[in-house]
C-alpha cells in the first residue's frame, strides 16, 4: 500500500457505524473525511445541544455544565460563568508531557472523536462537529503529547488538545511544520469556536486516544500475522524443514480456525498437497518450526474478537454524562471507561510479542551450524577465501535478540495497574491509553524484528540453492526482498536496508495472501 497515492474515496460520519478500516484510511490519508450534511442527521444532533440550553435556561442541574468537574461536581457554578468553564476545562488539562503522537495516530484519533460525537448523545452542536472534520479535512493536526492519561474520564488531558485547537488555541502539525492553531485557522478562514457548556466536556471525556491507536494497532497486527506466516515458510525451506508438521489431517483434530488458516497458508507456500507422498528426512523439527501455527494461530483467532472489542467502542457515546434529548433526560454514567480497548491492547501485544520471539528462535537457528542443517555459520554469503573474515547476520541477530527482549518486558499488562486519582474520585481507571501505546511499540519492535529475519530467511533460502522448485509465492517474495535488498556476500552496514524494509511492512507493502 502506498501512502503517497492520490486519496480514492470517501468516509462518511453520519451516525452510522465505521470499521477499523475506515479509520486508518484516513488516518493515512487514503480517504478523506466527510460530515453527513442530512437535515435529519443535522437535526438530531443540534437536538441535543438545544436540550441543554432549556435545562439552562430553567436552570436544570446538569454535571461539568451547572458544576465543576470530578470530585468539584458538588461545587455549583453560577450561570453568568457557566460560558467560561469549557475553557477552563481544556487549559487546565494543558499538562501533557512526552512526544507528541505522530500525523497519522492525531488523525486516528480525530476520527474516533467525531465518529462518537456524531452518535448524537454529547450534547454538542453540528457545528462543533463541522469543525473537528475540518481539521482532518485539512489536515490541520493538533500537537498531542502521548503521555497523561489513565485511561478514565476518557482520554481528557491528550483530547484537551483537540478541545484547545477547535478553539485556536496551542499548536498543530500543519503542511509538515509546527504553527500556532489561531494562525493556521485564520489562514484557511476557519473561525475558532467559542465551546458551548457541554461541548468542552463533550470533546475530551472520552476514549478518542486509545480507540483511534487500537485502530491501527489491529491493522498492523493483522498484516504481521500473514508476514510472519510467509517467513515461517522461508524458514521451513532454508532449514530443510519437515512441511508435514502442517498435514492437513492433522490439524483437523484441533480445530482453532485461526491456527488451521495459519497451517493452510504453510501447507500452499511448501507445495503440500493431501495425500502427497513423504520426503520428510526429519521426523520432527524444533517447536519454532513445528509449532508455528500454533504461535501465530493465536493472534488469527483473537483478530475477530479484538475487532469486536474495537468496533464497538469506536461506535459508540463514550462520554459522561450522556444526553438523551428525545427522552429529556441527563444520564451520568462511566461510558469513559476504557477498560474494553485496554483488555484489547494488552491482550495483543502480547499475542505480537510472541511472534517476535517466534521469529527470534527460529533466526537462531538458521545462524547456528549446529542446527541449521548444513547452512553457513551466520548465514554468511562468502567464499571461502574470505570466509574468515565476514560476519554475514551475526550482528543483525543480536539487534533481533534485543527487540525481542523488549518486546517480551513490555508485555506487562497495563490494564491492572489502576491508580487512584483525583481526591479519589477516579478511583479505578482502565489505563487504556497506556496499554495501547505500549502495544504499538511492541509492534514497532516486531516490525524490526520481521524485517531482519525475512533478510535472512531468503538469504538461507538462496544458500540452500533450487531456489526455481519453489512455489510461486515463495519465488515471488524473495524477488521482492532481492529487489530491495542484495544477498549478502561481504560485510556492509544493513541499517538502511533493515529501515527499508521495515518501512514496507508499516506499509503493508507485500501482497502475502489473499
Amino acid at each position: 500500500m502506498n501512502n503517497q497515492s492520490p486519496l480514492k474515496d470517501k468516509v462518511i460520519f453520519d451516525g452510522q457505524p465505521l470499521t477499523i478500516e475506515d479509520v486508518c484510511r484516513l488516518a493515512s490519508r487514503q480517504a478523506v473525511c466527510e460530515l453527513s450534511k442530512d437535515g435529519h442527521f443535522i437535526a438530531r444532533i443540534d437536538k441535543g445541544a438545544q436540550f441543554i440550553d432549556t435545562l439552562l435556561k430553567e436552570e436544570g442541574f446538569v454535571y461539568g455544565v451547572t458544576t465543576g468537574y470530578g470530585d468539584s461536581c458538588t461545587v455549583a457554578v453560577p450561570l453568568h460563568l457557566v460560558e467560561a468553564l469549557p475553557r477552563h476545562l481544556y487549559t487546565f488539562h494543558g499538562c501533557g508531557l512526552g512526544s507528541h503522537f505522530d500525523a497519522e495516530q492525531t488523525r486516528a484519533i480525530l476520527a474516533a472523536r467525531l465518529n462518537s460525537l456524531a452518535q448524537g448523545f454529547s450534547g454538542v452542536r453540528y457545528r462543533l462537529l463541522q469543525q473537528l472534520a475540518a481539521l482532518l479535512k485539512h489536515d490541520i493536526l493538533p500537537l498531542i503529547p502521548q503521555e497523561g492519561s489513565v485511561g478514565a474520564s476518557g482520554d481528557l488531558t491528550p483530547l484537551s488538545y483537540v478541545a484547545a485547537v477547535l478553539a485556536g488555541e496551542r499548536d498543530v502539525l500543519y503542511q509538515g511544520q509546527r504553527q500556532p492553531a489561531q494562525a493556521v485557522l485564520a489562514r484557511l478562514d476557519i473561525e475558532p469556536l467559542t465551546l458551548k457548556p457541554k461541548e468542552g466536556l463533550a470533546i475530551m471525556n472520552g476514549t478518542a486516544a486509545m480507540t483511534g491507536l487500537a485502530c491501527l494497532a489491529y491493522q498492523r497486527a493483522e498484516y504481521l500475522s500473514q508476514l510472519a506466516t510467509r517467513i515461517t515458510s522461508l524458514a521451513s525451506v532454508a532449514l530443510k524443514g519437515n512441511a508435514y508438521h502442517f498435514d492437513e489431517q492433522l490439524f483437523s483434530v484441533k480445530p482453532h480456525p485461526g491456527q488451521n488458516r495459519v497451517a493452510g497458508r504453510l501447507r500452499a507456500d511448501l507445495q503440500l498437497s493431501t495425500g502427497a507422498p513423504r520426503h520428510d528426512t526429519r521426523l520432527q523439527d524444533r517447536y519454532s518450526l513445528r509449532c508455528a501455527p500454533h504461535v501465530i494461530g493465536v493472534l488469527e483467532d483473537s483478530l475477530p474478537w479484538l475487532r469486536q472489542f474495537i468496533e464497538n467502542e469506536l461506535n459508540s457515546a463514550n462520554d459522561n454524562p450522556i444526553i438523551d434529548a428525545e427522552g429529556e433526560r441527563v444520564l451520568h454514567g462511566g461510558h469513559f471507561y476504557g477498560g474494553h480497548i485496554a483488555f484489547a491492547m494488552d491482550s495483543l501485544k502480547t499475542a505480537v510479542a510472541n511472534l517476535a520471539d517466534l521469529m527470534d528462535r527460529q533466526m537462531a537457528q538458521l545462524m547456528d551450524p549446529k542446527f541449521n542443517h548444513g547452512l553457513p555459520a551466520n548465514l554468511s554469503g562468502a567464499d571461502a577465501g574470505q570466509a574468515m573474515i565476514n560476519h554475514g547476520f551475526k550482528a543483525v541477530q543480536i539487534g533481533v535478540s534485543a527487540w525481542t527482549a523488549e518486546a517480551l518486558k513490555l508485555t506487562m499488562p497495563a490494564s491492572v495497574f489502576s491508580r487512584s486519582t483525583e481526591c479519589h474520585n477516579q478511583d479505578k481507571v482502565s489505563m487504556g491509553t497506556i496499554a495501547a501505546r505500549d502495544c504499538l511499540r511492541v509492534l514497532e519492535l516486531t516490525e524490526q524484528v520481521a524485517a531482519a529475519m525475512l533478510l535472512a530467511a531468503v538469504q538461507g533460502v538462496e544458500l540452500r540453492g533450487n531456489r526455481e522448485a519453489l512455489s510461486p509465492a515463495l519465488q515471488n517474495t524473495c524477488a521482492q526482498v532481492r529487489g530491495q535488498a542484495a544477498f549478502l556476500s561481504e560485510d556492509r552496514a544493513m541499517e538502511q536496508e533493515l529501515r527499508l524494509c521495515i518501512g514496507l511492512i508499516r506499509e503493508r507493502h507485500w501482497i502475502l495472501y489473499e
